[in-house]
């Protein structure tokens, strides 16, 4: 079956009003699964990257704006903290330090 122009601008509406509500109420549970290939499944390590789980929210908060400005040091994380805004930073890290 191929998708037609109407099926595909439909397709197009629906992701762009699904990355808008992410925009403007990101589910820290959502996000946070992107730090799972580092940081493992609900922030728990196996390998190299540390764990992440129950870590204060007031910490992880600030670490990711730390990597995000440049002021603390790293090798990926502050490429990757710029990716994300102050409010989903804050709902990940409310996510992490909820997960006991």
């Amino acid at each position: 079956m191929s998708i037609t122009k109407v099926q595909s601008a439909l397709l197009a509406v629906g992701l762009l009003a699904g990355q808008a509500a992410l925009a403007a109420d990101p589910s820290g549970a959502m996000l946070g699964r992107t730090c799972a290939g580092c940081h493992g499944t609900n922030g728990v390590s196996k390998g190299a990257a540390p764990s992440i789980k129950g870590l204060p929210a007031s910490y992880m908060d600030k670490a990711m704006k730390d990597f995000k400005s440049g002021q603390r040091p790293s090798t990926i994380m502050g490429r990757i903290a710029k990716g994300y805004s102050d409010t989903e930073i804050a709902a990940m890290s409310e996510f992490f330090a909820s997960i006991k």
